[in-house]
């Protein structure tokens, strides 16, 4: 993990100033002052200035390799490890796992070898995989396939509401976990396809960052986002940086806001997940920390279905 010091506070600030102007649209004047950021030594700037004058409007899942790239480096390395240690103690005696939002497979697939390298451990006998990126779909499959458990395995290119609408009626899940891809769903979606699953799976596992509740777009929130972003991009070395920065967490930051731009994640706190898994009918509703990150500590939220 490349570690690099915060860059002066006027080279954030410009940072923060560009920030704001996406946030109102107006992306020359936005172009303008990343420039005077990345001039000033902020990787922030750099990022946002390469971004709005060359890759503006492109999707965050356009490049899967920037996401990959993304979560397997800097600080992601000691969150997913955390992480998939946490989903290997919830295998046992589970013979059917839904996961929505695999990505690749990066927090799955040690999970699973985990849970059979233990004592008298075993893995889920079949798993659904809910992903709506292709390559990020074939990735993970190939990965499951490699590690050769038997698991029957079977892949839905989809995201989690198309998903229930498809699935088998009848079909239930002793375990359902998603690893940082529920808060890619636009919140009322979201509480609306949680509570058809709370009546299909025995139980929930939730992983996602607890994340301060500010006033979107407040000049609070602009700058909590400008200086947890120019952490992040500190965390990986200059080739990889631009990769991640441009094919992942422009598209991102900017998404949030940018009025014009496409939104891809809604942060909430801890506090709010557990109230939205409530209010879908889970029960017996627990969060636990699980990790110290850059954008914010993580979580693990744990419930009963109905």
């Amino acid at each position: 993990m490349v570690v690099q010091d915060i860059p002066d506070p006027d080279a954030l600030d410009w940072a923060e100033k560009s920030l704001v102007a996406a946030s109102k649209g107006d992306h020359d004047e936005a172009g303008e002052l990343a420039d005077r950021a990345s001039d000033a030594g902020s990787l922030l700037g750099i990022a946002l200035s390469t971004y709005l004058r060359t890759s503006h409007h492109q999707d965050v899942y356009d490049q899967p390799t920037a996401f990959e790239a993304f979560i397997a480096g800097g600080g992601n390395v000691d969150l997913y490890q955390r992480t998939s240690a946490t989903l290997a103690t919830g295998y046992p005696g589970i013979g059917s796992l839904l996961d929505i939002g695999c990505g690749n497979g990066l927090a799955l697939v040690p999970a699973l070898q985990q849970s059979v390298a233990a004592p008298g451990g075993t893995a889920p006998s079949m798993i659904d995989l809910v992903e709506p990126g292709a390559d990020l779909l074939q990735h993970a499959l190939a990965a499951i396939a490699g590690t050769g458990l038997p698991v029957t395995t079977t892949a839905w290119q989809v995201g989690l509401t198309d998903f229930l609408r498809s699935a088998p009626p009848g079909q239930r899940w002793q375990l359902a976990q998603s690893t940082f891809a529920l808060q890619s769903i636009e919140p009322q979606e979201r509480l609306a396809a949680l509570t058809v699953l709370s009546t299909r799976v025995d139980r929930l596992l939730i992983v996602d960052f607890d994340v301060a509740d500010e006033k979107p777009r407040s000049r609070a929130h602009i700058s909590g986002l400008a200086t947890r972003y120019e952490r992040g991009l500190a965390e990986y070395d200059d080739d990889v940086r631009v990769l991640v920065a441009q094919g992942f967490l422009m598209p991102v930051l900017l998404g949030q806001l940018d009025p014009d731009g496409v939104r891809t994640n809604w942060e909430h706190t801890a506090d709010q997940w557990r109230e939205q898994a409530q209010e879908a009918g889970f029960r017996d509703v627990q969060v636990l920390p699980l990790a110290d990150y850059w954008s914010a500590p993580a979580f693990v939220l744990g419930a009963s279905g109905r």
